[in-house]
Formats: C-alpha cells, sequence, structure tokens
C-alpha cells in the first residue's frame, strides 16, 4: 500500500523517518515551521564565522551508514566523517590536563600521567561499559520497547533474564566511583549522563554505555560542520520525493474516533493516512493532540532534560592550549547539578565546555581568530527561573576559562546568545529542554514515549524526547523505528 504520509518537524528525527519511508514507496510530507532543515541542530554564519548550534560530535557512524545505505545514497551524497583525538581535552581547576583519547593505549598512558593508580582501571571500565551496550543494544536501542513481540523473540530472551547485569540499580555515579579511585577520573566518566541531559547522581549506571561508544566506537566531526549532515539528509529526502514544506506551522494534528486523519498547518488541512511527530514528545501530546487532560498530564509530569545556555563567540587570536572539543571542570560537581535540578537554578560555578570547528576546518573563522561554541547546562525552565541573567552566567564562563589560563579579555570581537527561553519558543521545546527527557529514574527507559502512540491510532513519535533518547545517532534511530512502526501498521 502507498500512503500519505505527513512528518512535523525536520530535525534529524524527522528526516530519517522520511527518508525511511521514502524509499520504501511512501508518500511522504514534511511540515517544517523554521525556514530551513534541522531543528536544533542549525549554523549561525556572519563575518567570516560559522558555527553549528547543535549537537558538535558523531557517534554509532554505522547507524548513520545504514540510513544511507537504506535510502541507495551515492558517494556524493554521504558526508565526510573524521576521528577527532583527543576525542576531549579535560581542564581540572588544580591545573591538571587530561587528553581523553579513543587510542586506548594512550588513554592509559594520559591518566597514567597524572592518576598512575587508576591507569588499569579505564580498560576495566570500557569493559563493563561494554558489556552494558551488549546486553542492552538490541532491546533499548535498536526496537521499540512498546513492541512486546520484538522483546519476547527467542535472541532476546536470554537478555531479558539478565536484565539485572545492566547496573539500572546503582546511579551513574556509583557505578563509576566502583572502578575509580581518582575524583578527576570519576568527574569525568560522570560527565556522560550529560550526554543526554541527566544527573550522575540520580541516572541509573545503565547511562556508563555511553564511554563504549564514544571510545571504542569512535568519536567524529563531520567535515564542513554538524549542518553539513543536516543539509545532506535534506538533500537525500528531496531526491527520493519527500516534500519538505518550510515555514509550515503545524497547529493541530487532527484525529477522529481515536484515528489520525491529518494535519492542520497555517490553517489548511492536509490529509494523512499517517502521522510522525518529531517536534518534543510532551509538546505534541499536550498541545497537538487533542485528548483527555488525564493523559496530557501525565506527559507534563515527565521531567525534562536540562537546558543550556550557548554563547557563540567570534574570538581574535589563537588559543594554542585548547584542543577541538574542551571541558572546563569546577571542583564541585554535584553541587552544579544539585543547582540544576534540585535547586532548579542557574549553577554558581559552572562546568563549560568549549568546541572550535575552526581547529578541522580552517575556513570556519577569519584567518588569525577562531570560532567558538561555549555551552554551559542549565535547569529546565520554571516559572521561577525563566528571567536568565546572561551577564552574571558569562562572567562565570570567563571566569573559569581564567582559572584555566585562558584569558579572553578584549578578544571576543563577535557574539550570538542561545538561551533556554530561545530553544522553547523557536523548537517548542518541553520547558527548553535540550535532549527531550530526563533519565533521573531507574525506569526512564520505560517511561519514555514510545515510537507508536498507542491512544491515537496512525501517530509516532521521533525525536530526543521519544524512544530511544537523544544524541544524533539515537534521534536518527528514532526516526528509523517510527518509520518501521508505520510500515507494519500500513501493512496490516
Amino acid at each position: 500500500m502507498r500512503a500519505s504520509i505527513g512528518i512535523i518537524g525536520a530535525g534529524f528525527g524527522g528526516l530519517s523517518a522520511a527518508i525511511h519511508l521514502a524509499a520504501q514507496g511512501q508518500r511522504v510530507t514534511v511540515y517544517e515551521r523554521q525556514r530551513e532543515p534541522g531543528g536544533k541542530a542549525s549554523e549561525v554564519a556572519r563575518d567570516g564565522f560559522r558555527f553549528d548550534t547543535g549537537p558538535s560530535l558523531l557517534t554509532m557512524p554505522f547507524v548513520l551508514e545504514q540510513l544511507y545505505d537504506a535510502a541507495g545514497a551515492h558517494a556524493d551524497e554521504r558526508v565526510e566523517l573524521v576521528p577527532v583525538d583527543p576525542i576531549c581535552r579535560y581542564f581540572y581547576p588544580d591545573g591538571t590536563v587530561l587528553d581523553a583519547s579513543a587510542d586506548e593505549d594512550a588513554f592509559r598512558r594520559a591518566v597514567a600521567a597524572v592518576a598512575p593508580g587508576d591507569a588499569d582501571a579505564v580498560a576495566r571500565f570500557l569493559d563493563y561499559s561494554q558489556r552494558i551496550y551488549d546486553l542492552t543494544s538490541d532491546i533499548f536501542l535498536f526496537n521499540s520497547l512498546g513492541d512486546l513481540k520484538a522483546l519476547l523473540r527467542g535472541r532476546n530472551l536470554p537478555t531479558l533474564l539478565r536484565l539485572p547485569q545492566i547496573d539500572a540499580f546503582r546511579t551513574v555515579h556509583e557505578g563509576v566511583s566502583a572502578h575509580f579511585s581518582d575524583p578527576r577520573l570519576v568527574q569525568l566518566f560522570d560527565r556522560y549522563a550529560t550526554y543526554n541531559g541527566s544527573d550522575p547522581w540520580q541516572a541509573p549506571a545503565t547511562l556508563n554505555i555511553i564511554p563504549y561508544v564514544e571510545y571504542r566506537l569512535g568519536g567524529y566531526y563531520v567535515r564542513g560542520g554538524m549542518y553539513a549532515l543536516v543539509r545532506s539528509l535534506a538533500a537525500l529526502a528531496a531526491r527520493l520525493g519527500v516534500d519538505i514544506r518550510y515555514g509550515a506551522d503545524v497547529e493541530r494534528i487532527v484525529s477522529e474516533s481515536g484515528r489520525v486523519r491529518g494535519i492542520m498547518a497555517d490553517g489548511q488541512f492536509a490529509a494523512h493516512d499517517a502521522v510522525v511527530s518529531n517536534a518534543d514528545a510532551v509538546y505534541t501530546m499536550t498541545q497537538l493532540v487533542e485528548g483527555k487532560e488525564r493523559r496530557k498530564e501525565r506527559y507534563r509530569k515527565l521531567e525534562p532534560s536540562c537546558s543550556g545556555l550557548v554563547f557563540l563567540w567570534g574570538v581574535r587570536g589563537e588559543e594554542p592550549s585548547l584542543g577541538h572539543h574542551n571541558i572546563f571542570f569546577n571542583e564541585d560537581y554535584r553541587s552544579e547539578f544539585d543547582d540544576i535540578f534540585r535547586r532548579l537554578r542557574p549553577p554558581q560555578d559552572p562546568t563549560v565546555y568549549v568546541s572550535i570547528t575552526a581547529r578541522s576546518d580552517a575556513d570556519h573563522a577569519p584567518a588569525g581568530h577562531e570560532n567558538w561554541f561555549v555551552l554551559v547546562n542549565m535547569p529546565y525552565l520554571t516559572e521561577e527561573n525563566r528571567a536568565l541573567d546572561v551577564d552574571a552566567v558569562r562572567s562565570s564562563v570567563l571566569r573559569r576559562l581564567r582559572g584555566s589560563g585562558v584569558d579572553l579579555d578584549g578578544r571576543i570581537v563577535q557574539e550570538s546568545v542561545i538561551t533556554p527561553r530561545d530553544l522553547e519558543e523557536r523548537h517548542n521545546s518541553n520547558r527548553g529542554s535540550i535532549y527531550g527527557i530526563s533519565s533521573n529514574s531507574r525506569n526512564a527507559a520505560f517511561l519514555r514515549p514510545q515510537n507508536r502512540v498507542r491512544s491515537v491510532r496512525g501517530l509516532y513519535l521521533s525525536g530526543g524526547a521519544a524512544h530511544p533518547g537523544g544524541g544524533v545517532p539515537l534521534v536518527l534511530l528514532s526516526g528509523k523505528l517510527a518509520a518501521r512502526a508505520v510500515m507494519e501498521d500500513i501493512s496490516g
């Protein structure tokens, strides 16, 4: 059956769903409220500086290759992936600088130089991380948890019986602390909970899967910047016949008797046999879908991930101490997460992330300059914290950088700022969250909105707030899983 499928949003999840469906012969229309694709993964280019506004590192490259293969993409339609080494350079308040490399021998030597007692623990920790990946990937990443038949297939039954081994009853911090004695290494690996916007003191240790993905499967830079991948996927979708309608603001998903009938966009109704929403899942189910207030309240109760404040700085001069990706840690990491998730206020002493793509693509900044993407994690929005003091946060960031010998006084020649309210208003992101839903509970994976909406037939979800979660590869997988569910349902 050749069906008409409407997709809301041309972010990574929506583009993935569109490509998978179009490659299988479906008629696909994408409705994107912005004037360009990408969603939060956008770009800013001004006065010779170019910045990505969203993700800056690609992991699990085979997920992207599988998407390209499914679409029959030619070599010139695929982006170039460049291994990043070191993956990240870490700066500590005590003056320690540590390069974390995908080359495990190099990583071990770097750790041995600053924390000799933990040098051998790196390999043991990554072995532990890999065991979690091997146990969970089929069930929690590559299939929909709502698909009971898939979960009960013969190959998954042994895994289900071994679920206690995925370390879901400790926190990320407890799992990391069991492997490392040096607090600097604990802080480094605790950080990976932030990859889906969570708190390492609350999120289950199952998230310790992430270091294996980054170090042993590899971390990559997309040549030209992450937005080059957005352009690649949008062009591929168009080549497959997908109709992407920019500037199309979806007002409502129209349903009748519990069944999707189409989309109302800009006051016009468009009939569709199925709808995939790549808009934020909570926004979709509370604002776009008509339904009982009790069901909407269930979605509102899902804890959002953290938000973030982004500075895009054009910087005069080059900073030789920095790498492509850099983290400047604070002294009290737990207090930072207490500020973000318990006190729901901007962290008083934030950790600072700096990415400089000009280190890999020199034309992203004028000669003698660099393009700095600077991110500070922030709480999701509440009525009490909506008025953010950007100047105070900027001062905290500059103070943290100076503490590591990086002085930007008089060197910032250009600045753009993206606030939590910008994320909420531009992208309908639930309470300004970056990654959708947090994983700050033992059963977070089971509470995350699934790709097939059971209460509205013909409605499907993709994106970071839906299964399997945030981050580029998982969002691409969410589009694939949503497309798979559509095909199963329309094929009868």
